[in-house]
């Protein structure tokens, strides 16, 4: 079954869709609840991180998710590829791909949050041994959901003429997901991933004054260079995806920027200005959109969770155009 992915090749701007990062909930209703509405209100996907700390885990609340929904995607944001051996993942996911009809993405990373190795006692080696072992993941990610028989003998995964059953139902295996702030990930990404999330750099191990302040405009426009630059001749094969870190719709835009930004140690123009946060009236936020995707090709975007029915209005205006 082909899908947009698998398409023929196409020019940017894609059209919209939308997203919500979600990943709490009190009890099974309020879950299924919060997957039907954004069906229902037009999103696109439902998607979620993956940490140790207060939140569902992954694939059992998309499996629901998937279940309770007819049209809605549903993924990860990401994986983190250390705490998940890739032919472990890839078996997870064909099944869930397999039960929903083919409605995953798959986000792989190379694991980031250092509280995350901490409270587990995983080991966290440094950011290149990571990023090598998430390369190879993805490597037999794609190996293990192909046709035939898959081997691999690499650095970090030996696989041995594994069939990699079940197969997903979506032809060659989920879209991947890869995002990142940094050169190296974001290289990769452009060469190895179907959709590529322009991040924030975390690579302090927390979301601090670093990644605050890789969240600008200028800062974008470096990290789309390194995607463009890797990409080459794939880069309209390429997908964008830009998460909102904070998004507040009022009629108020000013006041709430200076506010915003003032608890982030950045002035309201800076905040204003940059893809992660999105601050105006849902008029407001539809030009802004239209305007981001123009400079950074950003047509997949994410919103979190406590603000997806608010910002229902401007999915209702953009998606799928």
């Amino acid at each position: 079954r082909p899908t947009m992915w698998q398409a023929r090749r196409m020019s940017h701007p894609r059209p919209f869709r939308f997203g919500v990062l979600a990943s709490k909930a009190r009890s099974s209703s309020e879950w299924t609840e919060t997957a039907k509405k954004a069906e229902a209100l037009g999103y696109s996907t439902l998607v979620m991180p993956d940490h140790f700390g207060d939140q569902l885990s992954p694939i059992a609340a998309l499996s629901t998710a998937a279940a309770v929904t007819d049209t809605l995607r549903v993924g990860s944001l990401v994986f983190a590829n250390d705490f998940r051996h890739p032919a472990v993942l890839a078996k997870e996911a064909a099944t869930l791909d397999l039960l929903s009809d083919g409605r995953l993405e798959v986000g792989v990373g190379a694991g980031w949050m250092t509280n995350d190795y901490t409270w587990t006692g995983i080991t966290q080696d440094r950011a290149g041994v990571r990023i090598d072992r998430m390369i190879e993941a993805i490597t037999v990610l794609r190996g293990l959901w192909g046709d035939d028989a898959f081997s691999f003998d690499g650095e970090h995964y030996t696989i041995t003429e594994m069939k990699g059953l079940p197969k997903p139902v979506q032809a060659g295996g989920p879209p991947i997901v890869v995002g990142g702030g940094s050169k190296r990930v974001l290289s990769t990404a452009a060469r190895l991933a179907d959709i590529v999330g322009i991040n924030p750099n975390v690579g302090e191990g927390k979301f601090g004054a670093e990644a605050i302040a890789s969240m600008s405009a200028d800062a974008t426009d470096e990290k789309l260079g390194w995607v463009r630059a890797a990409a080459g001749d794939r880069f309209d094969d390429i997908e964008i995806s830009i998460l909102k870190f904070f998004t507040v719709v009022t009629d108020d835009r000013d006041t709430v920027a200076d506010k915003l930004g003032g608890s982030m140690g950045m002035d309201a123009a800076t905040l204003l200005a940059s893809p992660h946060s999105l601050v105006g009236s849902a008029e407001q936020l539809v030009d802004e959109l239209v305007e981001q995707r123009e400079r950074w090709q950003g047509s997949y975007v994410t919103v979190q969770a406590d603000v997806f029915e608010a910002f229902a209005p401007v999915v209702a205006a953009l998606a799928g155009t």
